[in-house]
């Protein structure tokens, strides 16, 4: 077994050196993401980028419309209203993990994929109106050109408008308005159910001065149809980067200070390499010397031969319960990162020092899996389901500012009881740490607050255990129930939504707005109340093994492969599966 476990790591770092390598330039072209929706002679199914939802179901709808205009999207919506059909938006690109887009069976799929021209900029008022399927890389080009800026963005491009916004999508920043998306809104339109005499629908415009404003500006998707978008702009600039490699020992005591001295910080924690990057990341003028780029190097495009391949050499490891080999591709992707920047290049080449001086709309968001025009199938983004790559789970937990250190000191407890594994993690991107504003969004962020997300294997079967599944489970329950976090409403695995609606002050005037807005429940379906309201469905089999339940009996694991119900290591309330060989015979 030791020399299968030394060939294994020897090709598993092989193949991902070949792959961190892949991601500069080459002559090959990108093939693009699938269209989220297809249909045959009856029926249309959604799916999102990564090919599969938490519970691994398809959605289905009897049909989808692409509209080109605003009253398009009225007569869509009054139609559906006339014939008693649900409704459900959805954009070209559906990168949301949750099933808050999936429509009930009879229903109407309006897609924003040719929704996506008007982008109308008033320089004087330092405002852009938008329609919503108009994605976020094309905005935040068109802002450039006119010498003025979007502030906040999420980190990946692929996203529309709508729906960044109605899922509370955001950067980094505790300045200004901060960094969510949504808080930069100045006024939003929705489409939503109207009586016979206006047509079974109308379009609404909400701004500050309309009570209704606040829900509007997180609606997930269910108070009505989000038609168009104005924004707040500031003067073109841009932006200096540098990354610090620091030990981990202190920064659950230096998170705050560096959310406040600079504009656009972040942190990302390798826990299994004692590791945390501060990002010193701050706006500087216009005219400062500088045209670098963000180009991260997860969101580059790669040879769909090598995604598959590194997706075949983690799973060789997994299946071969080999953390050894974990590691040793932790340390190859975290010394790599650090050699390449993580993707920031100088002057638009390669990486040659910091710090990188760039445009605005060049450093804050990235996605050039993206943007390479089709022409031949050679290259995608790293977990396009076509190609077989990478599959992953991704939790997102939001943190009060207060409790954060807290939960940063927990899991270095749990971390210190066998660091290797935790090498899971930082195979993928660590702990991203982010700092979000209070805003007045009902289903924002109550007070200041911070951001974590990881990345870890899903397997591609539900019932298949994952290497050290418990240590994951461990600290998504420390996340969301010991501390209260709240969690990100476009990624997660359910559990994490289970009681979410405690979690928000103002939850109930979110659902108020909803009964007025869609006293008939137009805009839900079975999938976005349970992500809404937070109620898990009846425990099965093997439910925990996919974060759709919390363990309570051993079933709920995979007692036949050795997987059962256990307490936590560090937080005792916690219950996960974990893997307990004797049990097997």
């Amino acid at each position: 077994m030791a020399s299968l476990d030394h060939r294994l790591i020897n090709l598993s770092l092989l193949l991902l050196l070949i792959w961190l390598f892949s991601t500069i330039p080459q002559s090959t072209h990108s093939m693009p993401p699938a269209p989220p929706v297809t249909c045959n002679a009856t029926n249309c199914v959604l799916r999102n980028a990564y090919g599969t939802w938490g519970d691994r179901k398809d959605c289905w709808a009897l049909s989808v419309v692409y509209p080109t205009t605003e009253e398009e999207i009225r007569a869509a919506v009054g139609q559906a209203n006339q014939k008693k059909l649900k409704v459900k938006s959805v954009s070209a690109f559906s990168h949301t993990i949750p099933k808050l887009a999936c429509p009930d069976e009879n229903s109407l799929i309006i897609s924003m994929a040719k929704y996506d021209s008007g982008i109308e900029i008033d320089a004087k008022g330092s405002t852009v109106t938008v329609d919503s399927g108009v994605s976020l890389r094309g905005l935040i080009d068109k802002v450039e050109e006119a010498g003025l800026s979007l502030v906040a963005a999420p980190y990946w491009e692929g996203v529309s408008i709508g729906g960044l916004i109605s899922t509370g999508s955001h950067g980094s920043s505790w300045w200004g308005r901060g960094g969510a998306v949504h808080d930069h809104v100045v006024s939003v339109s929705l489409v939503v159910p109207a009586v016979a005499s206006e047509g079974f629908a109308k379009v609404i415009r909400l701004d500050a001065k309309n009570p209704l404003f606040n829900a509007a500006k997180v609606s997930l998707g269910v108070l009505g149809v989000i038609s168009k978008v104005t924004l707040a702009l500031d003067m073109g600039s841009k932006r200096s980067i540098t990354n610090v490699f620091n030990n981990d020992s202190h920064f659950e005591d230096e998170f705050v200070d560096l959310a406040k001295k600079h504009e656009f910080a972040d942190i990302i924690w390798y826990p299994s390499r004692n590791t945390a990057v501060y990002r010193n990341d701050d706006r500087v003028p216009l005219n400062s010397s500088g045209d670098g780029i963000n180009d991260f190097v997860g969101f580059q495009s790669d040879s769909a031969l090598i995604s598959s391949s590194v997706r075949w050499a983690e799973k060789a490891l997994e299946n071969a319960g080999n953390v050894n080999g974990k590691c040793t591709m932790a340390a190859s992707v975290v010394a790599y990162k650090k050699l390449i920047a993580n993707g920031l290049k100088n002057n638009n080449l390669i990486f040659t020092g910091y710090p990188i001086v760039g445009r605005q709309g060049r450093m804050q968001t990235s996605g050039s899996c993206l943007n390479t025009p089709p022409s031949r199938t050679l290259t995608t983004c790293a977990w396009d389901p076509r190609v077989k790559g990478l599959f992953f789970y991704e939790t997102t937990a939001i943190f009060p500012a207060s409790k954060f250190k807290d939960f940063i000191l927990d899991v270095k407890k749990l971390r210190d009881l066998k660091p290797e594994n935790f090498c899971g993690v930082d195979v993928y991107n660590g702990f991203l740490i982010r700092f979000i504003k209070a805003s007045t969004a009902y289903l924002g962020q109550s007070q200041d607050s911070v951001v974590l997300d990881f990345n870890y294997y899903r397997a591609d079967e539900a019932s298949t255990p994952r290497m050290n599944q418990d240590v994951w489970e461990e600290v998504e329950q420390i996340a969301f129930f010991k501390y209260g976090a709240k969690p990100h409403w476009a990624k997660n695995r359910n559990v994490a939504f289970s009681g979410v609606q405690q979690k928000y002050p103002n939850f109930n005037k979110f659902i108020a707005a909803k009964k007025q807005l869609d006293p008939q429940n137009m805009f839900s379906s079975q999938w976005s109340d349970e992500i809404i309201f937070g109620n898990l469905p009846t425990k099965v089999d093997g439910c925990a093994m996919e974060g759709l339940c919390i363990c309570s009996e051993d079933r709920h694991c995979n007692p036949s492969k050795g997987y059962l119900c256990k307490t936590g290591l560090v937080y005792k309330d916690a219950r996960v599966c974990r893997n307990s060989p004797s049990s097997v015979a």
